[in-house]
């Protein structure tokens, strides 16, 4: 009889967990919001790490993971959405669809360039992906790692803690401020170089000669 009845409430929780939710958005990040008590993880796309930074040779590295929230958190934070469960995740948040004025908010965020289709799990998006690549739009042609790669890297132990070591003939240190507003170099002999450290998972890198350093939008420090 106990048994039955602890059956009957997990059923309940997971009823109540998996209903339609309605209300007004509260967006998290990229990919994550929350309507009134209930997080929600969009289904279907993956969106940059709020740590995550992008870029490449050709593009100078900025902070795309609070970028893409920002961008988000402004089209769509406050607006009344409608969103129909489908499971529930490992983190215990709710996954869902969810549309606002109509529109599928997966949809919308993979067409503006915000979000990948996340196709280890659903390849729905792959049209909305293809058209944002087309046209060029947000995180296209900017030098992006895949977030689902950037957290494998960080479960591999290069998170905050782990250093880098220079690559052969590679020792100018690339580094960005906690604010990730500036990116400087450090040459060998200067001031601050023994005490900078490089994060791979911040952004930071090394370069190989200034002029690849400066292609890259970094700058070098004063001293």
């Amino acid at each position: 009889m106990l048994r039955f009845c602890f059956a009957l409430v997990l059923t309940s929780l997971a009823s109540v967990a998996l209903a339609d939710l309605s209300g007004p958005l509260r967006v998290i990040d990229g990919d994550t919001v929350a309507i009134g008590e209930t997080r929600i993880r969009l289904h279907g796309i993956d969106a940059p790490e709020n740590g995550q930074f992008c870029g490449n040779r050709t593009a100078p590295m900025w902070p795309c993971g609070s970028w893409i929230s920002g961008e988000v958190r402004a089209r769509f934070d406050g607006r009344s959405a409608r969103c129909v469960a489908m499971d529930i995740d490992k983190y215990g948040r709710t996954v869902a669809r969810c549309a606002v004025a109509g529109e599928d908010l997966g949809a919308a965020l993979v067409r503006g360039g915000l979000a990948f289709a996340y196709t280890r799990y659903s390849s729905d998006y792959l049209p909305q992906q293809a058209e944002a690549a087309r046209r060029g739009v947000g995180l296209h042609g900017a030098g992006v790692e895949s977030p689902a790669d950037f957290r494998k890297a960080a479960r591999r132990g290069h998170d905050a803690q782990h250093l880098a070591s220079a690559p052969e003939g590679c020792e100018i240190k690339g580094n960005i401020s906690n604010r990730g507003d500036a990116h400087i170099y450090h040459m060998p002999g200067q001031a601050w170089y023994g005490a900078t450290r490089i994060n791979l998972v911040k952004g930071e890198r090394w370069f190989c000669s200034e002029a690849e350093a400066q292609d890259a939008g970094w700058r070098r420090a004063h001293h």
